[in-house]
């Protein structure tokens, strides 16, 4: 964001334009400002929140989006008035999963998405130990869709214990991240890799790999053709 002074030249009336940039910490709190009065106006569903690094957050790619929501279109079949998603650290994929389900609830530790309303729950997968957590939501979704924020083992283990409290039993589970989670993946959540790779609106300097308990690949597939 630029903030542009013209000053009067008053030999020849000509112009001068300079450009002065704002300090980065002043950028950070205009943004704030702006998504808080987008909040406010009922405008929310037309601002776009920066991915928060220090979060760990990387927004999908529209293909990537469309996809996650086709699979959750399959599943669901019939029986969307019942069946019930939660996102686990997976803001970007809410709009376009909510346009196909109106039970999604998104999960996340960003409190910038609260405007969701009752849709949001703000967690930490570090509580995932405590007892009674997370319990008003126990044995609840048919499908869990998680991109956990960081690749570590215990990260993918809080992960994992969060997803089994909340799922339904048979309930579908699919994990977005790192290759190097794989062995974790199974371990602790029960899921094996796939071919379908999630992209992202930036590059990850990170092999970005799926993981499900059911044939991912296959519904992907069908849903590309038909």
């Amino acid at each position: 964001i630029m903030a542009t002074e013209i000053r009067e030249n008053k030999s020849d009336d000509a112009s001068d334009e300079e450009e002065y940039v704002l300090p980065q910490d002043t950028m950070l709190i205009l943004q704030q400002f702006l998504e808080e009065k987008a909040c406010a106006n009922g405008n929310v569903q037309d601002a776009c929140f920066e991915e928060n690094w220090q979060l760990s957050q990387f927004w999908y790619n529209e293909s990537t989006k469309q996809t996650l929501a086709s699979v959750v279109q399959s599943l669901q079949e019939q029986n969307a008035a019942t069946f019930k998603v939660a996102l686990l650290s997976a803001p970007s994929a809410y709009k376009n999963v909510s346009k196909i389900n109106a039970n999604t609830m998104l999960f996340e530790f960003d409190e910038r998405f609260a405007y969701h309303g009752d849709h949001f729950r703000q967690y930490d997968y570090n509580r995932a130990l405590e007892i009674n957590y997370l319990d008003e939501f126990r044995e609840t979704f048919d499908l869990i869709i998680a991109d956990p924020p960081f690749l570590s083992e215990e990260c993918i283990e809080k992960i994992g214990i969060i997803m089994k409290k909340i799922a339904k039993p048979n309930c579908k589970l699919l994990l977005c991240s790192g290759a190097v989670v794989q062995d974790w993946a199974k371990q602790y959540i029960g899921v094996t890799m796939c071919k379908f790779r999630p992209e992202h609106e930036r590059n990850l300097g990170n092999e970005f790999r799926s993981y499900a308990n059911f044939d991912l690949d296959s519904i992907i597939k069908r849903n590309l053709t038909s």
